[in-house]
């Protein structure tokens, strides 16, 4: 019984001691539970006070309303509340000038964060050490930003972490040989960055690395031997570095699940084992283009059932394509354009027949080569999937086969410079996606089929260098979006038709020269308001230029020699301002040279030779260079400077008498005139002295051509560089709008950080390389200031025009901004862009007083106005190369350092980079 009791009391006693535990424990647990969820809203907040601009309005929710949890982009735990996910991705948020405020003691407070997803948005600075301790991060992803500085190296005490994205920022400095002891490391994404250095052999302890992509920054030196112990490696992309040396041989050996090998533009050599394809048998990816590689074309690659994309473009492969490549079914871009493949035998282009059996083919481009034999049939048997046919520049002959028009879905097809010859099928007309059409250089003949008129979508037609008879077909006129039509030279005959000449769409070149056109230039002309050249030379037309031509304001390049126009010329090109070459020889032009000609900043090379001009040859502007003006052939021309050996211009003693005359009765007149108006204006001239004493000086005061502008102006103008203003940031300062109230003009103010190494030398270049370049595709300069501060210290800025659309960067990347949704250029805009860029960089190289070189080229420095045309700006890193130099050989190689930022544009005759998205994976 005593026992008993004794054992009742003992339950007792243990029954209250566990529930005072329990009770204790409960107690304890709450009250860390509640200090842990203030430290993460107390965390939160501090990151939230690090935002300086949130224009969508992500952070609104951040408030004392609700509880954090329920906060936009905050995930947390349902155990203790405490924040495990923070993602604010694609938000364009903008942080102060460093995150070491933002992330410490902000993020870096949230102990318990598993993911941080802060991609696609506008952050700058440096990434704090201090996210180290984040012990238990698995997945950063800070891609699409403006981060700089060195990758923190303490990333390694975030022990469970497994994925690292940082794509796309301003990284410099070398890879963390640390992050090789990550020992969960799964993903490593490290494009386009500014990462220098060599690939860290290193990472090859990270047994768990399933994907490393390092594309797009200057690593240099070979690639470590080492990666290939990663026995679990899927996907290897280094391209676009400055690698070199060999592919390791135990890449191909080791590397079995590998599915991406991507290499592209380095300066890598060697050649392929030959059983590549037993030893990658899971490979889907082999990209190979702009190296130095070398040998055959390994046959085992047809035994790879998984190849999706087989790029090998701009290397020295030679010797015969495998017969039976086709056997990789699977096949969607075959490139092995740009070596030196081929055997010179009529079989060479026998593998095409074995593409047929790939079903899903898009890609296929095998220019400059060294194939010969005849235009296999079989290629019109093609996959009905195929965007892109291009196979030009080979020593193929025979006919172009009259079932061309299967392929249906065709946007670009290049047969360019071969041996072919007969008639352009009409088939032809089927391909109504086609885009881009490339017959020139070829042997063909017939007329141009009138069903070409069917191809809607064509932005490209080249049918030069050819054999063509017959008119221009009027059916051209329904191809509404094109940029660029050559015709020249070829048999063709008859008029130009209004139509054809009329196309308001053409943007680029319409060449017609080189042909047996009659007739007068019709006054449609005058629709090319957007055209930059037009070449109708070595025709058989006659007639009066139209007036309508001055309504062409865009003309750059306008060549009318070897015909038969006649008249006066002297009013018909004084709009055409952005005139950059003018030939109007071997015709019956006559009357004097338009002075106006001498205003034409642009132009530098003018042929007026075996005309009827007369009078007196201008000397000024194009007129004062021998070199670039022509006006042999002209026998009743006089003056002009020395060099053209000209005669005097006589003058008559009866014209001395007579101007003598005119001048007396001339002086008299505005001796009476002047004094009448200084009676009048005394007065008023006392008053405005006195009234520009209280009043500021206006714009049309100003000294010389350019507004002079003080620090304390721009500061107005941005509203004292308010945050609210910064519309960009840079390598080495920010981009404000403001408005300058003496010009009451939107502009943009690049504010130099001078603290910044080398911010005051890219001050000097960008002020001498924009002093003396005028473009319509270059951003303008408006002015410069450099002064000082109210506090005393250096201020240097450049005021530029405004644009409207900010940079392509954010059209490529960024998924809305409040007025626009960016990221849907279409391939109309993507192209106009590229051309806009292009002729910039054509006048920038060969059209300047002295050469320029931009060296930082990228999307992020390309500008868009109101109309989406592009400007380049950002002239920093800027060279110059006197013209002098480009005769020497030798110190053209010593201009091939890169500088500014690493970017790629796709090797081989395609699209620039982002108009071939498919390169941009």
């Amino acid at each position: 019984m005593r026992m008993e009791l004794w054992s009742f009391i003992f339950s007792v006693n243990l029954f209250f001691a566990m529930n005072v535990v329990h009770s204790n424990s409960a107690t304890t647990t709450t009250l860390l539970g509640n200090e842990g969820n203030e430290t993460d809203r107390m965390a939160l907040l501090a990151f939230k006070d690090g935002i300086t601009s949130d224009p969508l309005g992500a952070l609104s929710s951040w408030n004392h309303t609700l509880h954090f949890c329920n906060w936009n982009g905050i995930t947390c735990g349902r155990r203790h509340q405490r924040v495990t996910v923070l993602n604010l991705s694609g938000q364009n948020l903008l942080s102060g000038q460093t995150l070491v405020g933002t992330l410490s003691p902000g993020i870096s407070n949230l102990t318990f964060l598993r993911e941080i997803h802060l991609q696609e948005n506008s952050f700058n600075g440096q990434l704090s050490q201090d996210i180290g301790r984040l012990f238990r991060l698995q997945h950063l992803n800070m891609s699409y930003n403006s981060l700089g500085g060195e990758i923190p190296s303490n990333l390694t005490h975030c022990r469970d972490l497994r994925v690292i994205e940082l794509r796309y920022n301003e990284f410099t400095g070398k890879i963390p040989i640390q992050l090789s002891t990550l020992p969960k490391l799964s993903l490593l994404f490290l494009r386009h960055n500014n990462l220098t250095g060599s690939i860290p052999p290193q990472l090859g302890n990270v047994s768990s690395l399933i994907n490393l992509d390092l594309l797009g920054n200057s690593l240099v030196g070979h690639i470590p031997d080492d990666l290939a112990r990663i026995n679990n490696l899927k996907q290897i992309v280094l391209s676009v570095n400055l690698l070199s040396g060999t592919v390791p041989s135990s890449f191909y050996n080791n590397l079995s699940f590998l599915e991406v090998f991507a290499v592209v533009g380095n300066q890598l050599h060697g050649a392929l084992p030959p059983n590549i394809g037993f030893s990658l048998p899971k490979l889907r990816y082999l990209l190979l283009a702009g190296n130095q590689f070398s040998g055959h074309i390994p046959n085992s690659l047809s035994n790879v059932s998984s190849l999706e994309w087989l790029g090998m473009d701009v290397n020295q492969f030679s010797g015969p394509v495998p017969e039976n490549i086709g056997w990789a079914r699977n096949l969607l871009t075959f490139d092995m354009s740009y070596n030196y493949l081929g055997l010179g035998r009529a079989d060479d282009l026998k593998f095409i027949t074995s593409l047929t059996n790939c079903s899903n083919l898009n890609e296929l481009s095998i220019q400059t080569n060294h194939f010969v034999g005849l235009f296999p049939n079989s290629i019109a048997n093609l996959s009905t999937h195929l965007y892109w046919l291009v196979i030009g520049q080979n020593q193929i002959s025979g006919n172009i086969p009259s079932q061309i028009g299967n392929l249906i879905n065709l946007k670009a097809l290049g047969i360019y410079s071969t041996f072919i010859t007969g008639s352009i099928p009409t088939s032809i007309g089927m391909l109504q996606n086609l885009q881009r059409l490339y017959l020139g250089n070829n042997s063909l003949s017939g007329k141009i089929p009138y069903n070409i008129g069917n191809i809607t979508q064509l932005t490209n037609l080249d049918l030069e260098y050819n054999n063509l008879q017959g008119s221009i077909p009027l059916s051209l006129a329904n191809c509404t979006k094109l940029l660029r039509l050559s015709l020249s030279p070829n048999n063709l005959t008859g008029t130009i038709p209004k139509q054809i000449i009329g196309l308001s769409s053409l943007s680029i070149a319409l060449y017609l020269s080189q042909n047996l056109f009659t007739g007068s230039l019709p006054s449609e002309v005058g629709n090319l308001k957007i055209l930059e050249l037009l070449d109708v030379s070595q025709n058989k037309l006659s007639g009066e230029i139209p007036s309508t031509l001055a309504n062409c304001k865009s003309m750059r390049e306008l060549y009318m020699q070897g015909n038969a126009f006649r008249g006066d010329v002297s009013s018909v090109f004084t709009t055409l301002t952005s005139i950059e070459a003018l030939d109007l020889s071997d015709n019956n032009f006559s009357g004097k040279i338009p002075k106006y000609l001498e205003g034409f900043k642009f132009l530098q090379y003018l042929n007026l030779s075996f005309n009827n001009f007369e009078g007196e040859v201008p000397k000024q502007g194009v007129f004062g260079n021998a070199s670039a003006i022509s006006v042999t052939g002209n026998d009743n021309l006089c003056g002009g400077i020395p060099e053209l050996k000209l005669p005097t211009c006589p003058v008559l003693a009866n014209d001395r008498r007579g101007k003598a005359h005119v001048s007396r009765v001339i002086i008299l007149v505005v001796s009476v005139v002047v004094c009448l108006i200084f009676l009048l204006c005394v007065p008023a001239s006392l008053y405005s002295v006195r009234k520009s004493r209280k009043k500021p000086s206006s714009l049309s005061s100003m000294e010389g051509r350019h507004l002079k502008v003080s620090y304390a102006e721009l500061c107005k103008a941005t509203d004292g560089f308010s945050s609210a203003n910064l519309i960009g940031t840079g390598s080495y300062g920010s981009v404000y709008k403001g408005i300058l109230s003496r010009i009451e003009n939107v502009v943009a103010v690049k504010v130099l950080n001078l603290h910044l190494r080398g911010a005051a030398k890219s001050f000097i270049a960008e002020c001498n390389a924009l002093r003396n370049i005028r473009h319509r595709n270059l951003v303008k300069i408006i002015t410069s200031c450099s002064s000082t501060d109210f506090g005393g210290n250096d201020f240097k800025a450049l005021v530029l025009e405004f644009m409207p659309n900010e940079s392509l960067e954010k059209w490529l990347h960024s998924k809305l901004d409040g007025q626009h949704q960016l990221g849907s250029l279409n391939f109309i805009k993507r192209l106009n862009i590229a051309i806009d860029i292009a002729s910039a960089l054509d006048y920038l190289h060969h059209h300047c007083h002295t050469p320029i070189a931009h060296c930082d080229l990228k999307p992020s420095n390309i500008f868009l106005d109101e109309d989406m045309n592009a400007h380049v700006g950002d002239f920093g890193l800027a060279k110059f190369y006197p013209r002098i130099i480009q005769s020497s050989s030798e110190d053209q190689s010593s201009t091939t350092v890169l500088k500014g930022t690493i970017g790629y544009i796709a090797p081989g005759n395609k699209f620039i980079n982002f108009l071939h998205p498919i390169y941009s994976q």
